[in-house]
């Protein structure tokens, strides 16, 4: 498991071992030992696993405090454009976002640590998301970003006028306005 650096403290790009033979394939999606040698703590407490189809944008959605939560994203089928965005005011990254794309081919995944909003659009027909969290779902302290805010010009790389969005989401704040306390 090969854990590489992002340019944004403490997220991180997982590139697993994938072992494939004629019977398919087998692979650690996590493994505490590794996470811990490279100085991240990661308990997670929750699996969550989503489906959407082709032209869904879903996010920014993040806790605040005390109900925050690191998450660890994979792709199981289909391909995302996954996209997060620092809120932590002490980071150099601050007010900035990063976006990967994530598919179940290539197997990569997404640490992100507490203090990122997150969300992911779906370039493929349909896309199936996994993802861990290290604390649980508190919907009083559940938060978002509008996904079309101008100061963080996220390029979804889908068409947002004709994006599959939630009424949630299409409602969340502008970073400006968007309560945070990280």
């Amino acid at each position: 498991m090969k854990l590489l650096e992002t340019g944004f403290s403490g997220l991180v790009i997982i590139e697993p071992e994938v072992f494939s033979d004629d019977r398919g394939y087998f692979m650690e999606s996590f493994n505490s030992m590794i996470f811990s040698r490279q100085g991240i703590r990661f308990t997670p407490v929750q699996d969550n696993e989503s489906s959407s189809v082709k032209g869904v944008i879903r996010g920014l959605h993040y806790q605040i405090n005390p109900f925050a939560q690191a998450k660890l994203i994979r792709v199981i089928a289909g391909t995302v454009f996954d996209v997060v965005a620092d809120l932590r005011r002490d980071s150099a990254t601050f007010g900035k976002w990063y976006g990967i794309e994530l598919d179940g081919n290539s197997k990569r995944q997404l640490f992100i640590p507490r203090g990122f909003a997150h969300g992911f659009s779906v370039l493929s027909e349909s896309a199936v998301i996994q993802y861990k969290c290290d604390n649980h779902y508190n919907p009083q302290a559940e938060r978002g970003i509008s996904l079309s805010d101008p100061y963080l010009a996220i390029d979804w790389k889908t068409d947002t006028a004709t994006a599959i969005i939630s009424g949630k989401d299409r409602l969340a704040p502008l970073f400006a306005d968007a309560e945070m306390n990280f």
